[in-house]
């Protein structure tokens, strides 16, 4: 099996020949063209690389960059499709065993992904929610649960070389850092980033985020159910308590810096669950998907991650 980077490579070379084609057959049509009308001393029938409108052909895509450039930009873009993709059949949007769109009805839910592939090669979330989070804290947070994506799709020899690759690819010293970066309020994730750029605003992944972005946890918009947010809740409180433990561990052995970091996260946290997480998750909130993203996003009001352009809460 090979690397994803000799994948992706394959993957370049081929969309670099499909595009030298298609430049081919339309230089090979003005010419005909212009040969019908008499017209090839007085049209030029060469049209440059950079023309031939093809989404993944590099040239047209990006350009005012150097050969390597492209190349750089194209691997980046690539791996990002492929998170992208890993995440949707995270949620059982898609699959690695069957072709298409999976779950895509309102209100869909983990038996009606087994209905339709009964024995998964990778398995879906079945609680619709991924947490993501500043640390190895869970089990299935999102960052283990893209290394299994990895290491079921391509293979566990070479797990680590394609986790440095995909790194090394966006730019980042690891791959959490793709997922979460917490600078400060108003810090985002490059990959919530992504994917909200990629839907046009509309996303189908929705971040519950606390002010910031100590804790976030990813749901899938179609597998949501009025308890979804007292799913999200109990993740929260789940890692309220292992937070709650470290704080204790770093007071005793005296580690002053981690202890004060601590205690910061869990005073936004608390105060995250207590004025905005439970009250909303006490509503049950009920969507309905067919009013569109941006009616039902506002629903949640500061219990998601502000998207401009969706801030307008419904109270």
């Amino acid at each position: 099996m090979k690397t994803l980077e000799q994948i992706v490579a394959q993957h370049r070379d081929e969309w670099k020949k499909r595009s030298l084609e298609q430049q081919h057959r339309e230089i090979e049509n003005n010419e005909a063209v212009a040969k019908l009308y008499g017209l090839e001393d007085e049209i030029p029938s060469h049209v440059p690389l950079e023309r031939v409108s093809l989404t993944n052909n590099s040239a047209f895509r990006w350009p005012n960059k150097s050969p390597e450039e492209r190349d750089a930009l194209f691997a980046q873009s690539s791996v990002v499709d492929l998170i992208s993709y890993a995440v949707g059949c995270m949620f059982g949007r898609y699959s690695v065993d069957v072709p298409g769109l999976i779950l895509g009805d309102q209100g869909a839910t983990f038996g009606d992904y087994l209905a339709k592939v009964p024995h998964p090669t990778f398995m879906p979330e079945k609680d619709n929610v991924v947490p993501i989070v500043d640390g190895d804290w869970f089990e299935d947070d999102i960052v283990e649960r893209f290394r299994q994506f990895l290491r079921t799709v391509f293979g566990e020899q070479h797990l680590d070389a394609n986790l440095r690759y995909v790194s090394q690819t966006l730019g980042l010293k690891n791959l959490r850092n793709y997922f979460i970066k917490i600078t400060g309020r108003g810090a985002g994730s490059k990959f919530y980033d992504d994917h909200v750029q990629r839907y046009k605003k509309r996303p189908i992944y929705w971040l519950f985020s606390s002010p910031r972005g100590s804790f976030n946890a990813l749901i899938y918009m179609h597998r949501y159910s009025p308890t979804t947010v007292s799913t999200v809740l109990t993740y929260l409180r789940e890692y309220v308590t292992k937070l709650e433990s470290a704080f204790q561990q770093a007071e005793h052995s005296g580690n002053a810096t981690e202890s004060d970091r601590l205690r910061r996260i869990l005073v936004e946290l608390n105060e995250y669950e207590h004025e905005t997480l439970y009250p909303k998750a006490s509503e049950n909130v009920i969507i309905d998907l067919d009013d569109g993203v941006k009616t039902n996003y506002p629903k949640f009001g500061s219990a998601l991650k502000k998207i401009a352009g969706l801030e307008a809460a419904i109270e």
